[in-house]
């Protein structure tokens, strides 16, 4: 029989019970905690007990979410479930008083972090009326982040993070949980016993296709480019030659090469290795283009070299990149070529297939770039039935946070029944009625990879398809993510342990009525 959580500030009968969350927010109310959940297993649920708590207890709670869309559906989830409760909406577009004024007239806020970093900042108000602090994708909380600034103004309350995925590289996650005050890490998988009873089946399928000849004349040619120029920057003692020519092989020569140029040494040798290293970028970014997203993209990329060597002051490394013979007859080939990549007509029949067997199937593709984004809505466009939509970012004329919350509204209710997305629709959102999720590349990243996945398999069994060019950039993608997510848990796991050996700020936080959460306390 299914129970649902009994508390003074939850509305009644609306949010299913479950141990897992309810041990969950037992750790959290008494230690600061990130909470790692896969997509889909309520780390809202783990939430909501937390503030229920803290609220009762006669303090406001913020929490902290990257975007405006991610912002507004907290927003109307905790609207839903909480009540006797004031919840406001804050960010960046409102003037400061009526921020201030937000935080003093509130329970709870819910806020996107830059505005209120800012604020904070400023002095326009503090944070001693808050007894938690919430900081949703966490594994944002690097670097000059907006949390980063936020948490040092967080003395006295909880610190609880959320999300799916905190990464495997070890250095970020221990910066991570520092600069947020986590002394603690709570993580469930989809096998733990707690767990498993709700989660839905998701199959994971591998689809591979073959590259055509076009395509892979083009790859080869570039291929045999890069190494050209790279044995130049070996030559000139700026590449190991015992690493290969990757992108972040590359990226270091020219961190390397900028800090050279700031010690003033502006000479000939350096100036000509920023040019070469440049162009190796350059290329491997059109090798990435040919083999992983197909003609169209490789196209506009060409189109936008070519442009860069007609400007006022012409890119160096362009102008020298389009006149070689070699990239002349890459040119030729884009032009006169009628292919397009094989991974567009294999995601065209999967789609037609699902939407023929289940007109009311929600279908999500991803990919990586928006020129792809916008081929595959157009190809996706001619099949019956497809009612089809793009979810893109904001930079560079996409798509305005508003314009996205509609777009997503769209899709959740049906009237649109084909969303294609970029990394924008990766991250947090709900969008539970997904049936099946496309990739039409694998991506190198853990955290990004999960992500895709999580879209389905969430209110019912969902399936996965991932697209994979042979003998390609595709392939060293889905090692390098695979490689990655397994490697996190263990390296959470020991995180854990030497965490819980930190001391980090003096939290006053009183006694906490946990009778309700606590009937299975140890």
């Amino acid at each position: 029989m299914q129970t649902y959580l009994s508390h003074p500030r939850i509305v009644p009968d609306t949010v299913e019970e479950r141990t897992y969350q309810v041990s969950m927010a037992r750790g959290c109310l008494r230690q600061d905690s990130l909470i790692i959940l896969p997509t889909g297993l309520g780390k809202t649920v783990v939430a909501l007990i937390v503030i229920s708590e803290v609220l009762e207890k006669g303090k406001k709670v913020l929490l902290l979410a990257p975007t405006k869309p991610l912002v507004d559906q907290h927003s109307m989830t905790f609207e839903a479930w909480l009540r006797d409760t004031e919840i406001s909406v804050l960010n960046g577009n409102m003037n400061p008083e009526r921020r201030s004024g937000i935080i003093a007239d509130s329970d709870m806020v819910v806020a996107t972090p830059q505005a209120v970093a800012n604020d904070l900042e400023c002095g326009r108000y503090d944070l001693r009326d808050f007894g938690l602090v919430i900081y949703d994708e966490a594994h944002r909380g690097v670097g000059n982040y907006a949390y980063v600034s936020i948490a040092k103004y967080n003395t006295n309350g909880i610190s609880m993070g959320m999300t799916a995925s905190p990464g495997s590289e070890y250095e970020k996650v221990i910066e991570m949980c520092h600069n947020l005050c986590f002394t603690r890490i709570d993580m469930r998988s989809d096998d733990d016993p707690d767990v498993s009873p709700y989660v839905f089946d998701t199959f994971v399928k591998r689809i591979q296709v073959n590259l055509p000849k076009d395509l892979t004349d083009i790859s080869r040619i570039l291929n045999e480019m890069v190494l050209d120029y790279s044995n130049d920057l070996i030559r000139m003692g700026l590449m190991n030659p015992n690493r290969p020519p990757t992108t972040s092989h590359l990226l270091q020569v020219g961190s390397t090469l900028q800090a050279r140029l700031r010690n003033r040494e502006k000479s000939n040798y350096v100036y000509r290795g920023l040019v070469l290293q440049s162009i190796c970028i350059k290329l491997l970014h059109a090798k990435g283009l040919a083999e992983t997203q197909g003609m169209t993209s490789l196209r506009n990329y060409i189109r936008k070299l070519l442009d860069e060597t007609l400007e006022e002051k012409p890119s160096k490394s362009s102008r020298e990149l389009v006149e070689r013979k070699e990239f002349r007859e890459i040119i030729r080939i884009t032009k006169e070529s009628k292919v397009e990549h094989p991974k567009i007509s294999r995601i065209m029949s999967l789609v037609s297939q699902r939407i023929d067997s289940n007109p009311d199937s929600k279908i999500m593709v991803f990919a990586q770039y928006r020129d792809t984004c916008d081929l595959l809505v157009d190809k996706l466009s001619t099949i019956s039935n497809a009612r089809v939509e793009k979810l893109i970012g904001q930079s560079k004329g996409g798509l305005k946070q508003k314009e996205q919350i509609l777009m997503l509204d769209r899709f959740r209710n049906g009237d649109c029944n084909i969303l294609v997305s970029t990394s924008v629709g990766e991250e947090g959102l709900d969008i539970s009625s997904t049936d099946l999720v496309i990739f039409y590349e694998p991506v190198p990243s853990e955290i990004r990879t999960i992500q895709r996945r999580g879209r389905t398999g969430r209110k019912n069994d969902g399936e996965v398809y991932i697209l994979v060019a042979i003998n390609t950039m595709d392939e060293a993608f889905e090692k390098t993510a695979e490689d990655k997510e397994e490697k996190m848990r263990s390296r959470l796991e020991k995180l854990n342990y030497e965490l819980s050996r930190t001391v980090t700020k003096p939290t006053d936080r009183g006694q906490l009525n946990l009778e309700t959460f606590l009937r299975n306390s140890d």
